[in-house]
């Protein structure tokens, strides 16, 4: 079910929380909003799932005025917000069973069961809450959002705090959904792994305004002129910084020294490289990802900081 984000504008008093981004979500893709803190990420999916309502501009799924249509929108939209949280002495099959009524599903119980193994706690369903990890919380999340089978998800940060067991395990879940489904995803983080991972597409957001949006292909391949050169020093890491100084940027990361620089560049670099392995161990080029058309995206900017991990 397609989404389509027309010059959206929010401004909460004096902030202005989104500047009039416009872009669309193609039907069935896994798409990702990325951006720093700040940027309109959760205001837009509050928006997207009408929790608040546009200053200005129009935001559409599968063709319905979000603003406008009311319920009918709900009927087609699970929201997994960022922070979400159930009564610690309820089980978790109970808490689904009170979604699966509010939403007045007629097979309950068929619903429950194929999420509950959907998200992988058929073992745990019938444990308090209070018992639960973050990581199985979040996934209690998903499938009270997964119960109605709706043709469009919208996830808030879903992996934040997560352990990197719990991180995997999510991401299992989601790329089940996008292989065994036509439901279309949305996802907004901070990890730029995870956006690359998951998302066919993605919008890049900066204090409320587009900077950047399509797939992760083109925008890797908008910087395709660049690659990165990283070397395993021998013994003489400073040797080695040293004969790389003005081959481009050099950043010294600990486990090794890495150059950004032309692709052209880099031959003349690695042929170099090559004369003196008294200097590396080894080295290899990797090709631009979505970390630096991120930071080309935000390249006008001059404060950097918050730079997703």
């Amino acid at each position: 079910m397609r989404i389509t984000i027309t010059d959206v504008h929010k401004r909460y008093g004096d902030v202005v929380a989104l500047d009039g981004p416009s872009f669309e979500v193609p039907s069935g893709s896994t798409f990702g909003v990325l951006g720093t803190n700040g940027a309109g990420k959760t205001t837009l999916f509050k928006l997207l799932v009408g929790h608040d309502s546009p200053d200005a501009g129009r935001i559409e799924v599968g063709g319905l005025d979000v603003e406008t249509a009311g319920h009918r929108v709900r009927e087609r939209v699970g929201y997994m917000p960022e922070h979400s949280g159930f009564p610690s002495r309820m089980t978790g099959r109970e808490v689904l069973s009170v979604h699966a009524r509010i939403r007045g599903l007629a097979d309950r119980r068929e619903r429950i069961a194929e999420c509950l193994e959907l998200v992988g706690l058929p073992d745990a369903a019938d444990r308090a809450v209070s018992g639960y990890s973050n990581g199985m919380a979040r996934r209690l999340g998903l499938a009270s959002v997964l119960l109605s089978r709706p043709p469009v998800l919208v996830l808030d940060e879903p992996t934040a705090g997560l352990d990197p067991r719990g991180v995997a395990a999510f991401h299992r879940i989601i790329e089940r959904i996008d292989r065994d489904t036509e439901a279309t995803v949305v996802i907004s983080s901070h990890v730029l792994s995870e956006i690359e991972r998951l998302c066919d597409d993605v919008a890049i957001l900066q204090d409320g305004r587009l900077r950047e949006t399509g797939s992760i292909d083109e925008l890797r391949q908008e910087t395709a002129g660049h690659v990165t050169v990283v070397c395993q020093p021998a013994d003489d890491r400073a040797a080695l910084l040293e004969a790389v100084q003005g081959r481009g940027d050099v950043t010294d990361t600990g486990d090794a020294i890495e150059i950004a620089c032309e692709r052209a560049a880099a031959f003349d670099l690695v042929a170099a490289l090559g004369e003196r392995r008294d200097l590396v161990d080894g080295f290899e080029v990797r090709e631009p990802g979505l970390e630096a058309a991120f930071h080309e995206a935000l390249a006008d900017d001059t404060d950097l900081e918050e730079v997703p991990a």
